[in-house]
């Protein structure tokens, strides 16, 4: 792997490359656009002497003619490899606006994905502007985003995990690869429609008569013979045999318009998704994973990639039947019936697989966009994943100097974190604008990051499986008719119901109970948490409630204190951002209003 600095001169040394050879092309553009324009007046001259006085040979027009169509394959050759340039030029840019802080707002966002109904992906800020999504995903396909969300919204067994991670360290040094993928990634975004593509594959088949392949042939072959022995046997074999072949034709006609009609866009939009399937095939693997992948590839032993030639090949023969010199034989063969049944025939054994072959792609490309994020972040370790010794297994989360992933590596401060069965319960107290909340977002985010298989912002996190749940954006509604107070204590209770899954929680509740008076607050508060570490929780509390900070106290020594401190200096609040021992001392409530001009 390159150093980060090692990463940012090959990404500027490539951009530079792609930027010339977009420039060269842009040149190439206009100069052939010109000339074709030159050529196509000149064809127009020399058609006009030709047609008009016939003072010259009609020779002549073919030479301008064929300097014409030459140039529009030349044109459209250029335009595609400029486009390619720029799109390459778009990829690497997009990868030094990342090494550079300068990606926020820049890239796909997820906003599909968001749910305020999700236990944590609003609070740890996993999709819209300037989220985790955005920063990882570099998927150009929507099967590839889908997979990225999916992998961020859940976690994934130790198996999985650790699966990935082989997976994403093998590929990260590929960088042609991601490369490529973006440039057939794009084509296949622009140029499929996956909803309509899986709908034609997965419904109901159309039946047609186990016999009719050979009744066609024989039919065929009768018209052929017929027509040859005309001359011999009259023309009442021929006219029989055509009558007998348009009766065939008439009966099973809705059956092949039916298939034939709807074939042309799942044809064209596999023949396009067909590019990045063989690239994928063609793609060297040791790890566990990709190799897995690679054999979800192949339908009966045959590769995707050739599967989906077969049926290309099949609507192109379809095609002909529409020129007007094959029509006639087309017609005398039963063509369009024969092809309908063959593609008939290749979707039902091979249509079911298309979603796997979409979904086998999504998954390529999600792992292509952690590979990228490992090349980016060179440093970031791989978490260690602590697989259950049995049925029930104590959670741990062991964090050394965890920085906050969306933070640039200057500004984030790191901070050590650790919860366990002995020590399940950290609260965080600290006067706002300390740092309560990013804690609990870089503790999340990095357990997103690591059950998503990739690295994670510390020095070394070894964790257990957990499921992350968090309460720290929760905000009231007034189109549900929903108070804050009723937001949270709506989402305590999804924390608290998740307790009785299989998969330990990770909670992480910013400002507990903070809608409602200190007494009951601190009576509730103490309640919750104390059910939370009973059915085996871990997790984060935050405040500024000084009361709150004794409920640690409380359930010695279950509970840790730690608090962020300030200072005031020169009339300014200043913050380290470091985790302290104990509670917090003081509250800069005060300063803070007076800060902004309140008179108190």
């Amino acid at each position: 792997m390159l150093s980060p600095n090692a990463v940012l001169q090959e990404y500027n040394r490539r951009a530079a490359e792609r930027r010339a050879v977009a420039g060269r092309q842009e040149t190439r553009f206009q100069t052939i656009g010109n000339l074709r324009l030159l050529a196509g007046l000149s064809a127009a001259g020399v058609g006009f002497a030709v047609f008009g006085s016939a003072a010259i040979s009609p020779f002549w027009l073919s030479v301008p003619v064929a300097l014409f169509v030459a140039l529009v394959a030349m044109h459209s050759k250029v335009v595609q490899r400029r486009e390619n340039a720029q799109r390459a030029l778009r990829f690497y840019e997009q990868g030094l606006a990342r090494l550079e802080n300068r990606w926020m707002g820049t890239g796909e966002q997820g906003a599909r994905f968001q749910s305020e109904a999700h236990v944590y992906a609003a609070d740890l800020d996993l999709f819209g502007k300037g989220s985790l999504y955005e920063l990882l995903c570099a998927a150009r396909t929507r099967a590839g985003e889908d997979t990225l969300a999916a992998w961020l919204m859940a976690p994934a067994t130790v198996e999985a995990a650790g699966a990935r991670q082989a997976a994403v360290a093998e590929l990260a040094p590929r960088l042609d690869l991601r490369e490529e993928l973006a440039l057939i990634g794009e084509n296949v975004r622009a140029g499929t429609h996956p909803d309509a593509l899986s709908a034609w594959a997965e419904a109901p088949p159309v039946a047609f008569p186990a016999g009719l392949p050979l009744l066609a042939g024989l039919l065929s072959a009768g018209t052929l013979i017929t027509l040859a022995g005309a001359g011999a046997w009259g023309r009442i074999p021929l006219l029989v045999s055509v009558l007998v072949q348009m009766s065939a034709s008439f009966i099973f006609r809705s059956r092949v318009h039916q298939v034939v009609e709807g074939v042309e866009l799942p044809s064209h939009d596999l023949a396009v998704l067909s590019g990045l399937i063989e690239r994928i095939e063609n793609e060297p693997a040791q790890a566990e994973l990709l190799l897995r992948l690679k054999e979800r590839l192949k339908t009966g032993g045959q590769p995707a990639s050739a599967r989906i030639a077969q049926l290309r090949r099949l609507a192109t023969w379809l095609e002909w039947k529409h020129n007007q010199f094959f029509s006639p034989i087309a017609a005398a063969l039963l063509w369009s019936t024969q092809l309908a049944v063959a593609i008939e025939h290749w979707r039902r054994h091979s249509g079911a697989s298309i979603r796997e072959w979409m979904a086998v792609a999504g998954e390529f490309e999600a792992l292509g966009a952690l590979a990228a994020y490992h090349y980016e972040h060179p440093t970031l370790p791989f978490p260690v994943l602590i697989a259950a010794s049995g049925p029930q297994f104590d959670p741990q989360f062991h964090g050394e100097a965890l920085a906050h992933p969306l933070l640039p590596a200057g500004q984030s401060v790191a901070n050590d974190v650790r919860l366990d069965a002995n020590s399940p319960l950290m609260v965080v107290s600290g006067s706002n604008m300390s740092g309560k909340s990013t804690l609990l977002r870089t503790v999340g985010l990095n357990t997103v990051l690591a059950w998503a298989g990739a690295p994670v912002c510390a020095r070394r996190l070894a964790l257990s499986p957990l499921q992350t749940a968090a309460s720290i954006r929760v905000q009231d509604s007034l189109q549900d008719g929903k108070s804050r107070f009723y937001a949270e204590i709506t989402r305590l209770r999804q924390i608290v119901e998740l307790t009785g899954t299989p998969l330990p929680v990770l909670f992480l509740v910013d400002e507990l109970l903070s809608g409602t008076n200190s007494h009951d607050r601190r009576i509730g508060a103490a309640a919750i948490v104390r059910s939370l570490i009973k059915r085996g929780a871990v997790g984060l509390l935050t405040t500024h409630d000084l009361a709150l900070a004794h409920i640690a106290e409380e359930i010695q020594p279950a509970g840790v204190n730690v608090h962020f401190a300030d200072t005031m200096e020169d009339g300014k609040l200043h913050f380290d951002y470091r985790l302290m021992p104990g509670v917090v001392e003081r509250s800069n409530a005060l300063e803070l209003m007076r800060s902004v001009g309140l008179d108190v």
